[in-house]
């Protein structure tokens, strides 16, 4: 499926590779459909841990965000981490901002370096360890 206004998949625009497991944090219920087919092998990880290529965090609030980061922080490897937050205008309720975001991800010891659109109601940036 594609995002919004975008024609790359949304697959590639998360960087998800073959072969990698991925980890969903708090995602809703019709994520799976939301990205659509998936590349050979990917696995979906049950648990947050060091061992996942990658993990997408779905944060509604400010006080989640700032509650749970250093945790999920620490568990971020070189595939990285998205943190997705309701887009302003969506029907979700949510004091998030990319701005905001970016501020708790940085005070975390990440670095964020790409940024994307999801759909219609999630944005996303994506963060890595600093070096």
């Amino acid at each position: 499926m594609l995002a919004g206004y975008s024609s790359t998949p949304l697959v590639k625009k998360l960087g998800i590779k073959a072969h990698s497991t991925i980890v969903l944090i708090n995602a809703p219920h019709d994520f799976g459909k939301v990205l659509g087919k998936l590349p050979d092998g990917v696995l979906f990880g049950k648990k947050a841990t060091r061992k996942n290529d990658m993990m997408i965090w779905f944060v509604k609030s400010r006080k989640e965000l700032k509650k749970r980061i250093t945790i999920i922080a620490a568990l971020v490897t070189q595939g990285g981490l998205w943190i997705a937050w309701p887009k302003k205008g969506s029907p979700i309720s949510s004091d998030l901002s990319q701005r905001y975001v970016r501020k708790i991800g940085i005070g975390a010891d990440l670095v964020d370096y790409k940024v994307c659109a999801i759909d219609e109601t999630w944005a996303g940036l994506k963060f890595a360890r600093r070096k």
